[in-house]
């Protein structure tokens, strides 16, 4: 199928075209977020030195983890393919073993990024907050944006991409499209979910465990042995107890939210091709299909319309952070005020929303 073929697809199956704009555009701005926090300065030299050293210990750890869960996937994978195919068929056992694969890369990779924005900012937030509250924290809420728009575009762009992959196989939609096709593809389009849930369990409880493990090290070495505050750089623990809060709760966690963003939108549109499978009953192509395609889209749009209304708010200024009284807790204007209009703005977009 070539892009005139595309072009040519039936309105409804064009509609997938804006998630997947919408998603890339999320990654793009990701990265545009990263490449103004690796322009910040990023301290003294001793700074220099921790953050290098729990760079490299979180570095090293998801080097070593991933590599045992790629070899697990693979294996997996096959599995996928020769219990689906041989049960169902072998088309549908090799597109959902690639989703699969697929959605566990992504997974991967929004786990990764969330973990090196975090370790390429630490000492970049403190420097900034040695010369104003709004320098911290505008160093601080733009790298938790890496990884957010990360795993929203990742996550929006891989579902529609594993769809699309439907598109070009010959013959797959065309004049004669039903809706036989379009519950199909849900069925194989769930490998992605579980290639993302597959990555999340072992990023999460593994990061997790290593996590707690180097916490409770660390104390025992610093309080109860050496009789030092927690977290004091006089304790080689410490730098141990760092990595591991990166590699639990920030590239586990990434992996985590991805599964769970990945997880509701593909039920939700699996939800939608039910519901119009009930409405259309035995009408398989024309009406039924035209409506499966716009409830299966209509998530999809939905959740990029948000990735779209997120963006002013992250790159908004700080200048409405401030101090109530000496001692308080601070009250951050912004970010409320960045919550409530990106709400509003989509909240009145998706009654508009032409499904």
């Amino acid at each position: 199928m070539n892009m005139a073929d595309i072009i040519d697809l039936p309105i409804s199956v064009n509609f997938l075209i804006i998630p997947l704009a919408l998603g890339l555009l999320g990654v793009i701005f990701a990265w545009f977020m990263r490449s103004w926090i690796m322009k910040q300065p990023r301290g003294n030299q001793r700074m220099k030195e921790l953050s290098n050293a729990i760079r490299t210990g979180a570095k090293a750890y998801l080097k070593k983890e991933y590599t045992y869960i790629a070899g697990i996937s693979i294996i997996v994978f096959f599995a996928i393919l020769v219990l689906k195919g041989s049960s169902d068929d072998w088309y549908a056992g090799l597109y959902t073993a690639i989703a699969f694969l697929i959605g566990a890369l992504f997974s991967a990779g929004a786990g990764y990024f969330g973990m090196d924005i975090a370790t390429q900012a630490n000492s970049r937030t403190t420097e900034g907050a040695r010369k104003s509250l709004n320098g911290g924290l505008k160093v601080a809420f733009r790298s938790g944006s890496v990884m957010g728009m990360s795993v929203v575009g990742l996550g929006l762009a891989g579902l529609t991409f594993v769809f699309f992959l439907l598109l070009f196989v010959p013959g797959q939609i065309g004049d004669d499209s039903d809706l036989e096709l379009i519950r199909g593809a849900t069925d194989m389009v769930a490998g992605f979910g579980f290639g993302a849930s597959f990555i999340a369990l072992f990023a999460r409880v593994g990061g997790g465990i290593y996590t707690k493990a180097a916490d409770v090290g660390a104390d025992l070495v610093g309080k109860v042995e050496a009789g030092i505050p927690e977290d004091d750089p006089r304790n080689p623990a410490t730098i141990a107890d760092n990595v591991g809060d990166n590699v639990g709760d920030v590239a586990g966690m990434g992996a985590d939210l991805y599964e769970s963003y990945c997880g509701s939108i593909l039920a939700t549109a699996a939800l939608g091709v039910a519901a119009a499978s009930a409405l259309f009953g035995g009408e398989d192509s024309g009406p039924g299909f035209h409506a499966a395609m716009r409830f299966l889209a209509a998530p999809m749009v939905l959740a990029g319309v948000g990735i779209l209304f997120n963006f002013q708010p992250v790159v908004g200024n700080f200048s409405k952070i401030r101090i109530i009284y000496p001692g308080s807790k601070f009250r951050i204007g912004t970010w409320n005020e960045g919550y409530y209009n990106s709400s509003g703005r989509g909240g009145i977009k998706h009654t508009q929303n032409p499904y």
